[in-house]
């Protein structure tokens, strides 16, 4: 019996024993290029893979070594590197699990990177000894808040920034540092962090202080929290996790422990062959229990909707309901692009060209894909739309239907909506005869919808930042949504001003006081929308407009505002509009006056100008001058076609002293 048991135990045992742990998170870098089966690449980087961890006796858990000659053909550099607290014998396994993983995960791809707790693995073709990456970068933090979150906070900084120039400081062999602290409430907070040896320690301390500066933006008040680049790591934790803290206490020794009771030690051989059996029979039954709770957990979490995985962050605040977003494979992705086809390029942003997609279902959409090697601020306005639009749903804004998050790509996938924008037709002489005034009413209707719900009526209150008519997409009725939420910033309720240091936006369209000092808030986009009903009347961009009698060009809002004051406010009208509703259209004006005002408390608020628009017996206040005047409008043939883009030269706002505008 006894012998069946053990047998039972060993078979169950058995698996979970020689299962292989997942990454933490793992980087293909399939832009880099492939190497062929069986070719030289291969046979170095196998060469170098397989004596990976019998280097680590001398090099103290770091490994770099090169084989090759020509970086495009046959060169590998290899460097692996354990945790600093590690001892060989678990160095050797982690990193012998990591090359047999990574290889798998990554086929015939010549640059790669993935992390384990323990240890982290990267190659490449390019030299990588000795150079500072900081990208990839990923994070992963808990749900659980700290308690006194500012206190923590500042533990946890001061702990970081201590460590750091211990382990910059540290030699060609190691460059890691932990340690633990009291934090708050007595609670204990283990740290570490840890260079690759071959940085010097200015790119050692360059590392870690911007991945410690980066703590605030991602994993601030959590008490668990963790960076990585190929560069660098670190790890905070109110949780054990270093072999230096999980050793047994000296008064928990087996020297001090109490001596087994009398009754024990004489047992009988056949009570201890009673005890013996009953003992294998708890730790089969509790296997057996851990198999079951494993096995559905497994189950629960394939079936369970697809969390948003944001660049190395699990954070279950941000799942997305299934009826909101889901995840795509890339394979999809490329087929319903026709493996992004020029022929499917709708246009190109800032953060990437965008694709219309066919899926296998037959429905279009629009996918957005970052571009190959775009800066951490294109990373930033990724997760920055991803996170806010997913939480979103009105008939207004642009609706997201999921992501894709695969060998290094991201791709969010949109509703395909077939009439662009409205700056396709709106400043086209001749697509904008199309546009009749209800046509136009109706959009800037509707724009002012989706502005409510994002300033008042949707539980997050968001401030766009980016409002203008290339974001402003058409549905196959005209209906207008408001898109690319990039630049968004999300606001507590009781929030009323926010300030940034890093302007963002567009020419033309930005408030005064967020252009010049930073400072945003519902009344930015207010001044966006502005500018926006003055585009749509006139059928012109805000920074070309060009005086149809005299020949001058000026700034629309300057044009506009001299003309309200002249009692000519009808010169602004688009001339396809002039029989049309001259009652909306001066209606539309003066809120349009109203809502570029230069002070900001003068302009309403996007819930008083649904107000303005709905009931015609309010008496409209009299606009103040607006936020930006005219030096002299500039002849027309002076002007060599007057920067019809959105980063117009003549009339940018940071060069004020040499431009039409000023600001006020």
């Amino acid at each position: 019996m006894a012998k069946s048991l053990f047998l039972f135990l060993i078979l169950i045992l058995l698996p979970l024993a020689t299962a292989q742990q997942e990454f933490v998170n793992y980087y293909c870098g399939s832009h880099s290029g492939n190497y062929t089966a069986n070719s030289t690449f291969q046979a170095n980087l196998d060469a170098l893979l397989s004596n990976l961890s019998s280097n680590t006796s001398t090099n103290y858990g770091f490994y770099n070594l090169s084989k090759g000659q020509n970086p495009n053909f046959d060169k590998v550099n290899v460097i692996g590197m354990c945790r600093g607290d590690l001892n060989l014998a678990a160095c050797n396994s982690c990193l012998n699990d990591s090359r047999v993983l990574l290889t798998r995960l990554c086929p015939n791809q010549k640059v790669t990177l993935a992390w384990y707790d323990e240890c982290m693995l990267r190659y490449s073709n390019s030299s990588i000894f000795g150079t500072l990456e900081m990208t990839p970068t990923y994070y992963i933090h808990n749900n659980k808040n700290a308690t006194s979150v500012d206190q923590y906070n500042q533990v946890v900084q001061d702990l970081l920034r201590s460590l750091a120039s211990k382990a910059a400081s540290g030699d060609s062999h190691l460059k890691f540092a932990e340690e633990n602290q009291k934090g708050p409430s007595f609670q204990n907070i283990w740290a570490h962090v840890q260079c690759t040896p071959d940085l010097t320690e200015l790119q050692c301390n360059k590392c870690l202080f911007a991945l410690i500066t980066f703590i605030q933006t991602c994993c601030a008040g959590k008490v668990r929290g963790r960076l990585f680049t190929p560069s660098c790591n670190l790890r905070f934790d109110t949780t054990p996790y270093l072999e230096s803290t999980t050793d047994v206490p000296p008064s928990l020794t087996p020297q001090s422990l109490p001596s087994p009771p009398p009754s024990v030690a004489t047992t009988s051989k056949k009570g201890k062959g009673n005890s013996w059996r009953t003992v294998i029979v708890i730790i089969a039954a509790i296997v057996f229990v851990i198999i079951l709770v494993v096995t559905f957990t497994c189950i629960y979490l394939r079936r369970r909707k697809p969390s948003m995985y944001v660049e190395g962050e699990y954070e279950s605040d941000y799942d997305v309901e299934p009826t909101q977003t889901s995840q795509f494979d890339l394979q999809t992705i490329i087929d319903a692009t026709n493996n992004f086809a020029d022929a499917n390029k709708l246009g190109q942003g800032g953060f990437g060209p965008v694709y219309k997609g066919t899926l296998r279902n037959g429905n279009e959409v629009a996918i957005k894909r970052l571009s190959r090697g775009s800066s951490g601020q294109g990373d930033t306005e990724f997760k920055n739309e991803l996170l806010l639009v997913a939480k979103l749903q009105h008939r207004n804004l642009v609706r997201l239907l999921g992501f894709c998050l695969e060998t290094g790509e991201r791709i969010l996938v949109y509703e395909f909506l077939p009439n662009k924008s409205l700056d396709y037709f709106i400043f086209d002489p001749i697509k904008r005869l199309s546009l009749n005034w209800e046509r136009r009413y109706k959009i800037i209707q509707g724009i002012v919808r989706g502005l409510v719900y994002l300033h008042e009526d949707s539980r997050l209150r968001i401030i766009h930042r980016d409002l203008k008519a290339s974001n402003i997409l058409l549905d196959e009725e005209m209906n207008p949504k408001i898109a690319d939420f990039g630049m968004a910033k999300l606001f507590a309720t009781d929030q009323t001003l926010g300030n940034t240091a890093r302007v963002v936006g567009t020419h033309g369209y930005m408030a005064p006081e967020y252009a010049i000092h930073g400072h945003f808030s519902v009344k930015s986009d207010v001044f966006s929308f502005g500018v926006l009903i003055l585009e749509i009347v006139a059928g012109h961009k805000n920074s070309d407009f060009r005086d149809p009698d005299s020949g001058y060009v000026e700034h629309l809002i300057s044009f506009a505002w001299r003309n309200w004051r002249e009692g000519t406010a009808l010169n602004i009208v688009d001339q396809t509009l002039q029989n049309n509703s001259r009652d909306e259209i001066m209606r539309c004006i003066h809120i349009g006056l109203l809502c570029v005002q230069e002070n900001v408390a003068d302009r309403p608020t996007m819930a008083t100008v649904v107000i303005m628009f709905n009931s015609n017996s309010i008496a409209l206040p009299v606009p103040s001058q607006p936020a930006y005047t005219v030096n002299a409008r500039v002849p027309s043939d002076a002007t060599s076609d007057v920067s019809r883009n959105n980063s117009t030269k003549a009339l940018s706002i940071y060069e004020a002293s040499i431009s039409e505008l000023n600001p006020r």
